[in-house]
């Protein structure tokens, strides 16, 4: 097993990804870890897949996946999540919204921990956090609305589910991403939710973050997504009982 995979879903991103991919280069080439990078293309029309093999020569290994269209972010970390085979699995947006060394204040935060949290989650809505560059002020305002209806309905005690910056432990990656199916912006709700359905303990850890102008998430998004909660909801609720493996269950 790997000592960290780094999945980045992907769409559209040939202006942005180079960026992305060099800052992380520059990162690993700092540490001795037996690291992979997985660029999920998500059916791009651009450039993505070229400007992102290109960099192959700056990495230990550099594996980049493609698929045939658009399928949504879901299904891009999802792939990557479930490639992956390392002992932990970042996920980061292409847009590099989150610098990956980032990484090592989460781990930190984690190895304080009494016990070892199996999800790690970079947030903007808890003490410490430092955001650089605001969103919009209609985004923003739909953002903490969404948040907060989030945590009433679904994720207690979870104040920013959205962001794009999770540490997920192989084992925890294996067991929750083989169980989602929500390809939409929704995802991360789902795999939080199926993590604490499964026991797993989840860490929530203040991050620096900048809102990037070109942002693939759209105003409309946010209602989608709510709706979107609603299904999860119901949805995570039957397979785990089912399965009967809910925490404490």
């Amino acid at each position: 097993m790997r000592d960290l995979s780094i999945i980045i879903p992907a769409y559209n991103e040939a202006e942005r990804i180079g960026e992305t991919l060099d800052s992380i280069a520059e990162y690993l080439a700092e540490r001795d870890l037996n690291d992979e990078v997985i660029v999920v293309d998500d059916g791009s029309e651009d450039d993505t897949i070229i400007v992102a093999s290109s960099y192959s020569h700056k990495f230990r290994r550099l594996i980049v996946l493609q698929s045939e269209r658009n399928l949504g972010k879901g299904h891009a970390v999802r792939k990557g999540m479930l490639t992956g085979t390392g002992r932990h699995r970042l996920f980061l947006d292409a847009d590099n919204s989150t610098n990956v060394r980032e990484f090592d204040r989460l781990m930190a935060a984690a190895a304080e921990e009494p016990i070892e949290p199996a999800v790690v989650i970079g947030s903007v809505a808890i003490d410490g956090s430092n955001v650089e560059i605001q969103q919009p002020g209609m985004r923003s305002m739909l953002g903490r609305m969404a948040n907060k209806f989030i945590q009433h309905l679904l994720l207690p005690g979870i104040h920013d589910t959205q962001r794009g910056f999770k540490i997920f432990s192989g084992e925890a990656s294996d067991a929750v991403f083989r169980r989602c199916t929500s390809n939409g912006w929704a995802f991360d709700v789902e795999a939080l939710a199926l993590a604490q359905g499964l026991g797993y303990h989840v860490l929530e850890v203040p991050i620096t973050w900048e809102h990037r102008d070109d942002s693939r998430v759209r105003p409309g998004a946010y209602f989608t997504a709510l709706l979107d909660v609603v299904r999860i909801k119901v949805r995570v609720d039957r397979q785990l009982a089912s399965e009967d493996v809910y925490a404490g269950g």
